[in-house]
């Protein structure tokens, strides 16, 4: 029984708890140290959609077990940034230092 770590993003559906009849993509933030019943615990972390968004903050109590690993959701950072755009004959702008 491996407990998953902050930043893991995590396949929860129903091995995990009988809650989760439609399985879900989860990044955790936390894993509680609450004494629970022996394998289960408690995640905080995010609900992801397909694009690997976070779509709601949850915490969720599971059977370690149960949960499978699902790698690394993208980054929306990298996804969303963007690039100066480049314009043909347009030299970009020099700073000019003057003298003090």
């Amino acid at each position: 029984m491996v407990l998953p770590r902050s930043g893991d993003v995590i396949h929860v559906t129903r091995a995990a708890s009988v809650q989760f009849s439609s399985p879900m993509l989860f990044r955790v933030i936390r894993v509680h140290d609450w004494p629970t019943y022996e394998g289960w615990v408690w995640l905080d972390g995010y609900e992801l959609n397909s694009a690997g968004d976070a779509v709601e903050r949850r915490s969720i109590f599971v059977q370690v077990n149960g949960l499978r690993p699902a790698g690394k959701a993208p980054d929306p950072r990298l996804r969303n940034s963007r690039q100066p755009a480049s314009r043909p004959g347009v030299t970009p702008a020099r700073t000019v230092r003057t003298p003090r």
